[in-house]
């Protein structure tokens, strides 16, 4: 954010503005501000409704308005860093409980050097989606169910694909109880409890904006089309890979074609690892979704920033290498991470 900051102040720009009020910011700020209600007609006849966004960030947004005297720019800033920091705790309390200390300290180095870790610097949800995430797996892993089911919730309030953590809960409740079933043992309450609550909040607002457009069950996923965002079994991926490479792209569109695919070879590597079921479910939800969704493939790399677990392979193979080895690595993953974070926001024309 520094690095940013420099740069932008060198081209006679707002840091704070860029942070706060750029691309998909913009929207939630306006929502927060005035609720929903902005829809955008295109020219090409395309309609982007503001329903396409999740509740729970606005609202926090709203709630902090409501009790300090910030701007809601401010306001969406010191919600994301909050979400940041809290996401960073509750990965390392998933690594520590996996690898031990050493890993789970890697493991939040390598997240926050990620090349889109600026976005969880911006007012974005991906901060807030991964600290409700990374919690609610951490609860799982320790069998506090009903934290599990409640976290998992919020998680489906905060963005579309919150709803892998839900899938991740529920399958390893569904796990846990066939498991005491199999060995003749009393099920607990709270297993029951957490796999129908952890849906709630993504169900509860695809359900909301449904009966809004007045179509309960498709209403929500049309106001997604209006988007060009839709799940197709990745053909909108292969065809936007095709085009990269057979003519010019932005640079933007390169690396996130290279991202998208480290991201798919990171989670090779998981399975092999062969992490629990919660993890392994809640990672490969959110790939499938990143991979198999088509629309503005520029943003994928960052909808793949919530899958934290990707990263536990190459952190616990960082932890074996020689200490000189582990250095140069995360010393060209910060330098890249510092110039393409500053690129995003200040060069790129592309959405984000």
């Amino acid at each position: 954010m520094a690095v940013m900051a420099l740069w932008a102040w060198h081209i006679d720009r707002s840091p704070r503005a860029l942070l706060a009020g750029s691309w998909d910011s913009d929207w939630y700020l306006r929502i927060a501000a005035h609720g929903y209600g902005r829809v955008l007609h295109w020219p090409d006849g395309a309609v982007q409704s503001d329903m396409a966004f999740f509740p729970l960030y606005p609202g926090l947004v709203r709630a902090v308005t409501a009790v300090l005297p910030v701007s809601g720019g401010t306001a969406g800033l010191l919600v994301s860093w909050t979400a940041a920091g809290a996401a960073a705790w509750g990965i390392h309390l998933v690594g520590e409980r996996l690898h031990g200390r050493a890993v789970a300290t890697t493991l939040v180095l390598l997240w926050g050097l990620l090349p889109h870790s600026i976005v969880l610097s911006m007012a974005y949800t991906e901060p807030l989606l991964t600290a409700f995430a990374a919690w609610s797996l951490y609860a799982v892993l320790t069998r506090r169910w009903l934290w599990a089911g409640v976290l998992a919730a919020l998680a489906g309030a905060s963005r579309p694909n919150g709803v892998a953590v839900a899938a991740a809960v529920g399958a390893a409740a569904v796990y846990e109880l066939y498991r005491l079933l199999r060995d003749q043992r009393r099920t607990d309450w709270r297993i029951w409890a957490a796999a129908a609550t952890a849906p709630a909040g993504w169900a509860g607002y695809l359900l909301w904006v449904g009966s809004r457009t007045g179509d309960l069950l498709g209403g929500y996923f049309a106001v997604q089309a209006g988007w060009t965002s839709r799940f197709d079994f990745g053909a909108g991926t292969v065809r936007f890979a095709r085009t990269v490479a057979t003519r010019p792209m932005d640079l933007g569109f390169t690396v996130s074609l290279v991202l998208t695919g480290v991201g798919v070879l990171l989670f090779a590597l998981l399975v092999l690892d062969r992490p629990p079921l919660v993890v392994l479910v809640y990672t490969a939800v959110l790939v499938v979704i990143a991979v198999g969704g088509s629309g503005f493939f520029e943003s994928k790399p960052r909808f793949l920033l919530p899958a934290f677990p990707l990263l536990l392979p190459l952190a616990c193979a960082l932890r074996k290498a020689r200490p000189r080895a582990a250095i140069v690595v995360i010393a060209a993953l910060a330098g890249l991470s510092f110039g393409y974070g500053t690129y995003l926001l200040t060069l790129a024309t592309m959405a984000l």
